[in-house]
């Protein structure tokens, strides 16, 4: 018997991700609000908003979860040269506001937008309280590429990420990684899988592991100034 979508009202609160459908895959409930409270409480539990434009708001907490364990990114042969180049500078929280609107952006791939401009507001509101977080990628002043989430405990939830330049945003996530591991984080969270992201070195986890990881990390503490606005040290092999 196939589990109900449930409809949250005015508290900021959620059924067990565990409850969520087998088809479509992660579709846990249907309403409610974008509000910080809401988000932080989703984040904790395993759960994100995903809903397209005249739709309304969906959260998900898809089985399998896929996510980058921090030693296992790939740095392909041609990755590494061109990191190892230096051409471009990598920084934590300088432009917070523009690599979303670049996520937003329509891609020729890609025509339509999930990232309105209620959920832009909603992640600005997030990094107002320190809990939404950017990595930008410089080829001298300009921006070219970039990623963007949430990160709580021992985790990063990636939300999304582009390129104006080959390789931009692989590079973006290469460094996060690099920068997450020495601060003793756990994961990036990635979310649902596509070739892309197996071939950077994501994996599969069941929701139950996600989740399990989840109750034991998400308190973690996490170091002070992380997240302070900083030039990342340049990549070395």
């Amino acid at each position: 018997m196939p589990n109900s979508i449930f409809l949250l009202d005015e508290a900021p609160l959620f059924p067990d991700a565990r409850l969520a459908q087998d088809e479509p895959n992660g579709l846990l409930a249907v309403g409610g609000d974008l509000s910080a409270p809401r988000l932080i409480e989703a984040y904790r539990h395993g759960i994100f908003p995903w809903f397209c434009e005249d739709e309304p708001i969906l959260w998900w907490s898809p089985d399998p979860r896929c996510a980058f364990l921090l030693d296992e990114v790939h740095v392909s042969r041609s990755l590494k040269r061109e990191l190892n180049k230096g051409q471009y500078r990598v920084t934590i929280n300088k432009a917070f506001p523009e690599v979303v609107r670049q996520c937003a952006a329509p891609r020729s791939d890609q025509p339509d937008t999930w990232i309105l401009p209620e959920m832009q507001q909603a992640y600005y509101k997030l990094h107002q309280l320190g809990l939404a977080h950017s990595i930008e990628v410089w080829d001298q002043e300009s921006l070219v590429g970039g990623m963007y989430g949430v990160s709580i405990g021992r985790f990063f939830f990636g939300e999304s990420m582009f390129s104006r330049r080959p390789n931009a945003s692989k590079i973006a996530l290469v460094y996060l990684a690099h920068y997450l591991k020495q601060a003793d984080f756990l994961m990036i969270d990635a979310q649902v899988g596509n070739p892309h992201l197996y071939r950077m070195g994501a994996r599969d986890m069941s929701r139950d592991e996600f989740l399990q990881l989840l109750e034991q990390e998400i308190n973690w503490k996490q170091p002070p100034n992380l997240w302070q606005s900083k030039i990342l040290k340049e990549w070395k092999s």
